[in-house]
């Protein structure tokens, strides 16, 4: 475990797990979190047999309430707000472009870039007490990069992210499961982080390139369109070692065993 108190990162066996610490502050994150968030993410990604990251937030109150005020405090200048984006843009890209599965398990609030992050994950769960959007207008008055508008457009629509923005209202648990913004709510009476670590656990027994190759081509659609190419991501999977044993153990009856290569 890192001795970076606001941000927890850990590695046991074949999942990663990344917590933001700041319970006192919401978890509102501060710029090097982001930071380290990323650098955790594409870390893991590469350590032999990982094969998926939890992103939660300490307590029960928020996963992450948007990034921390104070870190606006120094702006001036025009550049500041376009450094600011991009910088969060290049972090949220990071994330989505990990290679490895994510999954955002939200309790409470998730707003701003907390929001932004748990878009970018591959899969959202949440505890019945989530309370999601981005009530920039009513708060801030900044906006959202496009990037992250298109984000949120592709999860829910253009009509809804408009109708969300303009009231500054946060969706909470039933609305967002309706919609598709997250994918599962838990039952009340039930754990957060252990149904996280049971879906984490589902993803690390399946064949990782498999996973892999589904992310990466369902980000090429989203960014090319019909012109995304494929032929290097279908043979990543065909030309395999674990294509291989995919098929000797079918033959054979039995569990197979993944290798990721």
């Amino acid at each position: 475990m890192t001795q970076d108190n606001d941000l927890l990162c850990s590695i046991d066996g074949s999942i990663a797990r990344a917590t933001f610490n700041r319970p006192q502050a919401r978890n509102a994150l501060t710029f090097d979190m982001y930071e380290r968030l990323a650098s955790f993410c594409e870390q893991a990604s590469e350590t032999v047999g990982v094969r998926a990251i939890i992103i939660t937030g300490a307590g029960d109150k928020a996963f992450a309430a948007g990034t921390d005020i104070s870190q606006f405090l120094t702006f001036s200048k025009p550049q500041d707000a376009i450094d600011y984006e991009e910088k969060i843009g290049r972090v949220v890209d990071r994330l989505e472009r990990c290679p490895t599965p994510t999954i955002a398990a939200i309790a409470g609030a998730c707003t701003g870039g907390g929001a932004a992050i748990a878009v970018a994950c591959d899969i959202r769960i949440a505890a019945p007490n989530l309370r999601m959007g981005m009530p920039i207008a009513r708060t801030l008055g900044n906006c959202l990069s496009k990037e992250n508008y298109a984000r949120f457009a592709a999860l829910i629509g253009a009509a809804r992210v408009k109708e969300m923005i303009f009231t500054g209202r946060l969706i909470e648990a039933p609305e967002a499961q309706a919609i598709g913004l997250v994918h599962e709510i838990i039952p009340a009476d039930g754990n957060l982080l252990e149904r996280a670590e049971t879906l984490a656990s589902t993803i690390a027994g399946h064949a990782p390139l498999t996973l892999r190759a589904t992310k990466e081509a369902l980000r090429r659609i989203a960014q090319d369109g019909p012109n995304a190419q494929d032929q290097d991501i279908i043979l990543s999977c065909y030309m395999s070692e674990d294509f291989r044993e995919g098929m000797d153990a079918f033959l054979a009856k039995r569990p197979p065993k993944w290798r990721g290569r």
